[in-house]
């Protein structure tokens, strides 16, 4: 690494993409020829360079046999939202910099170590334009040394590698993934993000909320009771694994009913998310088992902020016990693939 290295690596903590993505079609283009022209490799799949932004590496992409498409969809969802605060970051980080050259440490720094000395890194943003921020290319030595192949990606799909390695690994067999977990553990936003990268449809285990004429003391002391199995079965089970467009109904809280139709586009990959689609009843209709897990304090703190003081006194004593009795009893969290 030298000076414009490290320049580059501030700017891209801070503004994200070096350019908009006015042509997506020849960005796909350069992506697939550049991907073509690599061999796998060891390197880490990702590298965070700021708590907003990470490098994902083409060679460990291509090792992980990941499809192209969701790497170039993750760049251009990257690159349509650019960091906030651009011009601030990218000062703080050219500060951190330059305390590193000049060899200070504290608890933040120390122990690391940067290749390149203060004059050679004063001498460049001497001709750097501080002023108007402009994205740099990498030095040639970093190039032959590094062989840098990466694409930015925002922080928040990190979450979503694993489960994407794992879903690769399905292919081509049943590509049927479940979500299950604890009530504010993030299913649903997982969901969002895997179906945002895949071009997942998503089933969601809330619109099968238990009507009343169901709620016999029997049925809710059941293990995983709290649940419309039947009608989950009898709408979802059948045509999910078919690949063809399908629809099922939303349970209408305002109604206490079913409502209104809810329409899952055809397509090879879906994303079953919500406590109880792993529930025995369904069988082994899914691919890839995930179980979202949460601490007891921070999952609180999450369902008081959002669905305020009065329902979280109602997931605490009602909902959190079904749930947890649930889990002890099928030993979901056990038999997951996966844990996030």
């Amino acid at each position: 690494m030298e000076a414009r290295d490290a320049v580059k690596l501030c700017y891209q903590a801070a503004f994200g993409a070096e350019h908009l993505l006015r042509d997506q079609a020849a960005a796909r283009r350069y992506l697939e020829q550049e991907y073509a022209a690599l061999e796998a490799d060891a390197s880490p799949l990702w590298e965070q360079i700021h708590p907003g932004v990470c490098r994902v590496n083409l060679a460990a992409w291509k090792r992980e046999k990941l499809p192209l498409e969701w790497l170039f969809r993750l760049f251009v969802e990257t690159a349509a939202n650019p960091p906030e605060k651009g011009e601030q970051v990218f000062r703080e980080c050219l500060d951190t910099v330059g305390q590193l050259v000049r060899g200070r440490t504290d608890t933040v720094l120390t122990g690391r170590t940067i290749p390149f000395g203060e004059e050679q890194w004063r001498d460049f943003l001497s001709e750097y334009p501080l002023a108007l921020p402009r994205a740099v290319h990498h030095s040639d030595g970093y190039r032959r040394r590094e062989r840098p192949a990466y694409r930015l990606v925002c922080s928040r799909f990190i979450r979503v590698f694993p489960i994407l390695q794992a879903i690769a690994q399905m292919f081509p067999g049943n590509r049927i993934v479940a979500l299950d977990g604890r009530c504010a553990s993030g299913k649903t936003t997982l969901s969002e993000l895997l179906a945002r990268v895949t071009g997942a449809g998503v089933v969601h285990m809330d619109d099968f909320f238990l009507p009343p004429e169901l709620r016999s003391p029997g049925r809710l002391a059941e293990p995983g009771g709290n649940v419309h199995y039947e009608r989950f079965a009898e709408e979802v089970l059948t045509p999910l694994g078919s690949g063809q467009a399908f629809r099922y109904r939303c349970f209408d809280c305002s109604r206490m009913e079913p409502g209104e139709d809810r329409e899952i586009p055809e397509g090879g990959l879906r994303i079953v998310e919500g406590a109880y689609s792993c529930h025995p009843r369904f069988g082994e209709y899914m691919g890839l088992r995930v179980f979202c897990d949460v601490g007891q304090q921070e999952q609180l703190r999450r369902i008081e902020q959002r669905n305020g003081v009065e329902m979280l006194e109602r997931f605490r004593d009602s909902w959190i016990p079904m749930e947890e009795k649930y889990f002890r009893s099928f030993h979901i969290r056990e038999r997951a693939d996966l844990a996030v």
